[in-house]
């Protein structure tokens, strides 16, 4: 073999063994990679692991936050607000009634017919209507002119069958999903406003009067019977249609819960107490926090970067409006510290709150073999194209480890609920039957998320006490029910003042 042979076998030789340590490397380098990965979902999934201890030990702790805040104002982060709401819909409602239902960028106008318990809701209508931005953070004339305006459009539409009765003031249950003190069942004082709404000049105002002053101004012969928010609407629209309903939940893009107390164990009520024995109260649970629940790195880092640092801490780790963006900052770890996405972390991925609970839905219910609807996912909202079925896999876990910790703190804040009541045991003997009307986003259209928390909650309870437990959907219930909460409360005072 000539010298120049030779050193071409000598170059190819080398050239060969050359790209052979890069393949090693390569291979080696996305072992490392995906060690790495595996690592930082072993991780979360532990430090999200819910136990069935753990779960008891977080309704204890709901328990007695509740106590607390019933005893005295500020005694808890549980604010357990007095609703002023001592009397619930019993079927027997009878008239014409409007509903408005404000708590975000659209608000609804409702209109319904009750026939009494033989024939219930005869009739309902409804519109909804899209604030215009400015309104949002404008005065508080300009955005209670415009849905008193609204209203009236609504009423001059009352069709045959559909007017009250004459020489009777129309009567409107006004649903008002921000934080209000309650100060009685039609009056309360707005605290703060959330979802985008910032009008300086109605905080501390009554939003009740607001509203009555914008429909004198135009002439609207209404009355606001009963101010409520969304979770007790949905209490109320829940017992109107089964007596059995003692809570309501909320499990949305927030999340609250109210129950039924009796009147006698509120220690900071110092009112007459009501004829029913009864109070409603509104929780505002989102706000609920313990040594016991299983936050992570994530949950610290997006609290901390939220504009209520501290605050509505179990909110931010079981409601629609958080779990898709802790999701977005587990994969983000992945990409920065495992290159589980390539030598470059996609900017997508770097976008606070890009990745949406619904989003996440699909990803998490992707049933198809290449799981094809998290590939495009991925690459519709994040940019991120060429992904393996491994590492679709990856981001399908992680969607249910997440959504299974929020499924079953869920359910065990119900507990908690019912550990209130002396709901949560079977006495000798005892058939009482216990419902919590559930309603939301999350709780109706995410299927894991719904039957984990349902699974959990049988789990916790144990069979014979699950059998006179049970959730239902309340649909549309902090509309109507705030219809009915306006017809149960104008009858009740009709029997008062009779």
């Amino acid at each position: 073999m000539g010298k120049v042979a030779v050193g071409a076998a000598v170059v190819c030789a080398a050239a060969v063994c050359a790209a052979a340590a890069l393949i090693v490397r390569h291979r080696m380098k996305s072992s490392g990679r995906w060690a790495r990965a595996m690592a930082i979902l072993r991780e979360l999934e532990d430090k999200c692991g819910t136990p069935i201890g753990k779960l008891r030990q977080v309704a204890d702790a709901m328990t007695v936050e509740m106590h607390a805040g019933l005893a005295s104002e500020g005694g808890s982060k549980l604010k357990m607000l007095i609703s002023y709401v001592d009397n619930l819909p019993t079927g027997d409602e009878n008239g014409l009634f409007y509903a408005l239902d404000l708590g975000g960028t659209n608000f609804r106008v409702l209109r319904v017919r009750l026939g009494g318990n033989e024939k219930r809701v005869v009739k309902q209508e409804f519109d909804e209507v899209s604030i215009p931005p400015h309104l949002m953070t404008g005065t508080s004339e300009g955005l209670f002119d415009f849905i008193a305006e609204a209203l009236a459009k609504f009423v001059a539409t009352e069709g045959e069958g559909l007017h009250p009765a004459p020489s009777r003031q129309r009567e409107l249950g006004f649903t008002f999903s921000f934080p209000v003190w309650q100060t009685s069942i039609a009056s309360g004082t707005l605290i703060r406003w959330t979802k985008g709404f910032n009008i300086e000049d109605a905080v501390e105002q009554d939003v009740v009067g607001e509203l009555t002053k914008s429909m004198e101004k135009i002439g609207l012969d209404m009355r606001v019977t009963a101010l409520v928010n969304d979770t007790i609407g949905t209490l109320a629209g829940g017992r109107y249609h089964n007596q059995d309903v003692i809570a309501a939940v909320i499990l949305g893009t927030g999340t609250n819960a109210a129950y039924v107390e009796r009147a006698h164990a509120i220690p900071k009520w110092h009112g007459l107490l009501p004829k029913s024995g009864e109070m409603v109260i509104n929780m505002e649970w989102g706000n609920f926090r313990s040594s016991h629940l299983p936050l992570t790195e994530y949950d610290q880092a997006l609290d901390a970067e939220s504009l209520n640092p501290g605050e509505q801490i179990f909110e931010k780790i079981i409601s629609g409006m958080y779990l898709g963006e802790i999701v977005r900052r587990v994969l983000l770890k992945m990409a920065e510290e495992a290159d589980f996405f390539g030598d470059v972390v996609p900017p997508k991925l770097k976008i606070p709150f890009i990745l949406r609970t619904p989003e996440m839905s699909a990803i998490h219910h992707d049933s198809s073999p290449d799981l094809k609807v998290v590939g495009s996912k991925l690459k519709d909202i994040l940019e991120i194209s060429n992904t393996s079925l491994k590492m679709r896999k990856v981001a399908v876990a992680v969607c249910d480890i997440v959504a299974t910790r929020a499924a079953r703190l869920s359910a065990a804040g119900m507990l908690g609920v019912l550990k209130k009541l002396g709901r949560d045991t079977v006495k000798d003997g005892e058939k009482q039957k216990s419902m919590i009307a559930m309603d939301g986003g999350l709780y109706e259209h995410y299927t894991e998320f719904r039957t984990s928390m349902e699974c959990t909650l049988k789990e916790l309870l144990g069979d014979e006490v699950a059998e006179h437990i049970s959730v239902e959907h309340s649909n549309d219930g902090s509309g109507i029910g705030a219809a009915l909460l306006a017809a149960s409360h104008s009858q009740y005072l009709e029997v008062e003042e009779s």
